[in-house]
């Protein structure tokens, strides 16, 4: 039982000296997570499933109908520093309750220029309107707080499991919200924005409500009662720990890699089917399957790193890719089965990335710091995406959507020497902490 620190509050010190209520804290904050994950991915896929139309609308042009996901991405990389580091100071439920209700804020105010007709309006919205996709990624941090080395990527995937859910149901309330938008006078198109603005103030209000205790502010305050009673890792049920710079630069590689070749591929297979006739219904269904194939199996993803280890896993995502590239390929442009299987396996390679590099991530990082590094990575991986879509145009205009595959596959493998290369830190590092759940 550990000593107890008169400077705490009571209520904090409640927790410091009952392992049972940590675990049960961390339960009820993967609900709280689950909760706001549902209504956040709600907002996201809502408003992004109708953005290109809007913009197509409101400029009389579809020159730069790819203009919001590209302020979309601005928008998330600044919040996700900005979110970061709010939660970092202030705790997550802070952090993030900020910036959902940001994002539903922007939401907003894309119904509000497509109203008014401002396309400066317009922009300036999108860009705080993608504040609700930085938070969205990164609450699946915060049900990792108080999980034990062996929770963490199980925990990493409920988060992405519930995203799911609401992600689905947007899209397809797309009609009826267009239909509610024309009965109170506004434009169809910024109908899905008003269920975006609603979806993420709710998700922020969820969590400024109920994400009591903050679950990072009570990590805290555990590893530096055991850092002054210990002096070493030793830890019951979260986990603090020197520092390991080779895990973080290998988490970083793993999430930015994954998904620049996911963007690029994802980004050009609607435009490689158009060249080859298929049509939007074709083009919905593989688009479809592949965001399927990113969120359904995250469950088993995480159960997979926690038990198989990270480096497995890490292999796994660079030679799941590297199929998907070599199929797609290989697909003949009539084959709309062949590129299924391609963007199905695309979207398994990404999601193994992304919970595999969270996991190492929040391995690798003192809690003193957690949170701040957590949003600087993501911002590199929201600039990823950035990048790979802009580069892939580039590439088949160039060479061709084959080559485009090939490429991103064989970059996909630059992850295994990465692995390989923080790989016995990480390992030494995994098996103190294992050793200590146990």
């Amino acid at each position: 039982m550990p000593q107890k620190i008169e400077q705490e509050p009571e209520w904090l010190q409640s927790f410091i000296d009952s392992p049972e209520k940590q675990q049960k804290l961390y339960k009820r904050t993967l609900f709280i997570v689950v909760l706001s994950q549902i209504f956040g991915g709600a907002g996201l896929a809502a408003g992004i499933a109708v953005g290109a139309l809007l913009a197509k609308e409101m400029l009389g042009t579809d020159s730069y109908a790819g203009l919001p996901i590209a302020l979309f991405t601005l928008g998330s990389a600044g919040a996700a520093l900005i979110v970061g580091r709010l939660s970092e100071r202030y705790g997550r439920r802070f952090g993030l309750a900020a910036g959902f209700l940001a994002g539903g804020a922007g939401a907003l105010g894309v119904v509000a220029a497509a109203v008014t007709n401002s396309i400066l309006l317009l922009f300036v919205s999108l860009v705080i309107y993608g504040a609700g996709t930085a938070t969205n990624l990164q609450a699946r941090y915060a049900g990792t707080d108080l999980a034990t080395s062996q929770q963490r990527a199980t925990a990493v995937s409920i988060a992405m499991v519930s995203t799911t859910f609401g992600a689905v149901a947007g899209p397809n309330l797309v009609d009826v919200m267009g239909r509610f938008a024309t009965g109170i006078g506004v434009p169809a198109l910024s109908g899905p924005f008003i269920l975006a603005g609603a979806a993420y103030i709710l998700a922020g209000f969820v969590l400024l409500t109920f994400l009591r205790p903050d679950p990072l502010v009570v990590a805290k305050a555990l590893a530096g009662v055991q850092s002054q009673e210990n002096g070493s890792i030793q830890i019951e049920n979260t986990h603090t720990a020197p520092e390991n710079k080779k895990g973080i630069i290998a988490a970083g590689a793993l999430m930015v890699l994954t998904h620049l070749v996911m963007v690029a591929i994802m980004t050009m297979t609607p435009v490689h089917m158009g060249h080859h006739g298929h049509g939007l219904s074709a083009v919905g269904m593989i688009i479809g399957f592949h965001i399927g194939a990113m969120y359904l199996p995250s469950l088993l993803t995480g159960i997979l790193v926690d038990k198989l280890g990270r480096s497995t896993m890490a292999i796994a995502s660079g030679v799941t890719l590297l199929a998907a590239g070599l199929i797609g390929a290989a697909a003949p442009g009539d084959s709309v089965l062949v590129l299924t299987i391609a963007l199905i396996l695309l979207g398994i390679g990404w999601n193994f990335g992304l919970i595999c590099g969270t996991a190492i991530l929040v391995d690798s990082t003192d809690l003193s710091n957690r949170a701040k590094t957590q949003g600087t990575i993501d911002v590199m991986v929201a600039l990823s995406g950035a990048t790979g879509g802009v580069l892939s145009g580039m590439v088949v205009a160039n060479s061709s959507y084959a080559g485009l595959s090939i490429a991103g596959g064989i970059l996909a493998l630059v992850l295994i020497p990465v692995v390989v290369w923080s790989q016995k830190k990480t390992k030494v590092k995994e098996d103190i902490l294992q050793s200590h759940d146990s």
